[in-house]
């Protein structure tokens, strides 16, 4: 297979670009996922880059892929948890009790997913330069 991590940190940015236009539209659910979707393809890119199988969504998942390239700290880790919250639940109703997810994430949300988000992307920046 080709290697195509560029292509995937590219797409990553796009999406990190996504995600911010669909908080400042008031889609503060889709920035949520978005900013997932967003790191996932990140640190898909950084093992890819590295040679590395990245399979799944789960971003803590996949950072423990990472692990074998580089050092995680718990900043990263945390931003990683802080995301995952938002792979299902933002995006179907069956993800809460009753509503739908725009009844529940927050613009707070939004902006705090789209700052973790940012943190990965410069870690997997910097093990893509590496």
């Amino acid at each position: 297979m080709a290697e195509r991590s560029g292509d995937w940190y590219r797409q990553a940015k796009r999406d990190l670009e996504s995600a911010k236009a669909q908080k400042e539209a008031g889609f503060y659910e889709w920035a949520c996922f978005i900013s997932q979707q967003a790191s996932e393809k990140a640190l898909k890119a950084t093992l890819q880059k590295h040679g590395a199988d990245a399979w799944g969504h789960a971003l803590v998942d996949l950072l423990k892929a990472v692990a074998d390239i580089a050092k995680i700290d718990s900043g990263i880790q945390s931003s990683a948890r802080f995301l995952d919250k938002y792979y299902i639940p933002a995006r179907y109703p069956n993800g809460w009790a009753s509503g739908s997810p725009s009844d529940f994430i927050t613009e707070q949300d939004a902006i705090d997913a789209i700052g973790h988000s940012q943190n990965i992307l410069r870690f997997s920046k910097g093990l893509l330069a590496g």
